[in-house]
């Protein structure tokens, strides 16, 4: 299984000329009428998107102006948007974002319209009517990290998206129907019916993948497989632990060929369902020591890699504590700005102890690889994602999944 993801992953790297799509006779390049109707002149004037107003307060359902794309970006008729923790975390305010905004950030969609002066070659990848997922992590494409293939670290999108809520000329692409006043946006401000993505956020998807399911490629895969690929660089034999497990981090250390997968969570249904995705130890962490059991497992020696999905302090102890000497502690999970993770100096020092944190993958060469392994199997993503929402039930979504009823992953299907 392992040989055959990498197979998959060197397939997918070498049949890229432009980072970022990929070819092939299996991508579909019909135009159906109604995507060809949507143009700068032509198509719906209003669409409808969940705004976030203030920490705490419900979503509203808002019409919007139709966004317009501008140079090297796409306009997304939104099929599915995937419902994250990260938007949960603006929503109650744990996380300073510009207000009001519209969240979403994992998505799924049709091509209804490039922005004028848009290169050829962003046009010929994804022709109206084209599928396409979009990482959460829109790469620019042109600044110091881009340049070097580190899109995870895209200076455009820290300094605009994340800081000020725009896209990379400063502006929003959302203006309300109403007042014409400007809506800022998480990413590309998913959960609404049509969303504006910088191209090189996008990557084509196959007839064959369904666009609910793989609306999670955009964020809950490429948060994973980011971590496991760049940070903690997985080898096949390697053991890792997942400290929060979704069943998704475990299902991709499996594609990477780790051996023992030791899934950490304190729900029970939630480690049955890590098991299903490849785990092959649990841990309860209510009923358990996490780091003393994982030591028992690994023959008293910890794992190669520990990754923490929380944010927690406790689960960041838990995860340095967890690694061998020389190992890897990867945090993926965000919190509550200005939290702290304390770690024992003399351990980190004198047993080398590596802490770093992973953001999210690469969107340019990461996002074709993912959805290659979706297509070949390997990723079951109709088993990831447990629950269904229509667009109106947005706000109920986001209010179970604070309250830890969602076991899986959430996806709203919008058109």
């Amino acid at each position: 299984m392992a040989l055959l993801a990498r197979s998959l992953l060197r397939r997918a790297s070498s049949s890229n000329r432009f980072a970022g799509g990929i070819g092939g006779a299996v991508w579909r390049r019909w135009v159906s009428d109604e995507a060809a109707g949507y143009h700068l002149t032509g198509g719906p004037a209003y669409m409808r998107g969940a705004v976030f107003w203030e920490a705490n307060k419900p979503l509203s359902i808002e019409d919007f102006n139709m966004p317009r794309p501008k140079a090297g970006e796409v306009l997304i008729k939104t099929k599915a948007c995937g419902v994250c923790h990260s938007d949960l975390h603006v929503i109650k305010g744990e996380i300073p974002f510009a207000s009001p905004c519209v969240v979403g950030h994992e998505i799924t969609g049709e091509v209804v319209e490039h922005g004028p002066l848009t290169d050829t070659h962003i046009t010929k990848r994804f022709p109206v009517g084209a599928h396409v997922v979009g990482a959460f992590i829109m790469p620019c494409g042109s600044c110091f990290f881009c340049t070097r293939g580190q899109d995870d670290l895209c200076e455009d999108f820290f300094a605009y998206n994340r800081a000020k809520g725009t896209l990379y000329d400063g502006e929003t692409r959302l203006f309300l129907r109403s007042n014409g006043k400007p809506v800022f946006m998480y990413s590309m401000g998913g959960m609404a019916e049509y969303c504006v993505v910088p191209a090189h956020g996008l990557t084509n998807l196959p007839d064959s993948l369904p666009y609910t399911e793989s609306a999670i490629l955009g964020c809950a895969v490429f948060t994973a497989y980011g971590a496991m690929a760049h940070a903690a660089e997985v080898r096949p034999g390697d053991s890792v632990a997942v400290i929060g497990i979704g069943g998704v981090g475990s299902r991709i250390a499996r594609a990477f060929g780790a051996s023992d997968i030791i899934a950490v969570d304190i729900h029970d249904e939630k480690l049955q369902k890590a098991k299903v995705f490849g785990a092959s130890h649990t841990i309860n962490a209510l009923k358990e020591d996490v780091a003393e059991k994982i030591r028992e497992i690994t023959g008293g020696r910890g794992v190669d890699v520990a990754v923490e999905a929380l944010g927690k302090p406790l689960t960041f102890a838990q995860c340095t504590q967890s690694v061998r000497d020389g190992g890897k502690a990867v945090m993926i999970g965000l919190t509550q700005a200005g939290a702290v993770g304390e770690i024992d100096i003399n351990r980190l020092v004198r047993r080398q102890i590596k802490v770093m944190g992973s953001y999210g993958g690469r969107a340019r060469q990461d996002l074709p690889k993912l959805v290659k392994l979706a297509e070949s199997g390997i990723f079951n993503l109709k088993a990831a994602v447990s629950r269904k929402c229509e667009f109106e039930e947005v706000g109920k979504a986001y209010q179970d999944l604070d309250q830890g009823k969602i076991i899986g992953r959430a996806v709203v299907e919008i058109m």
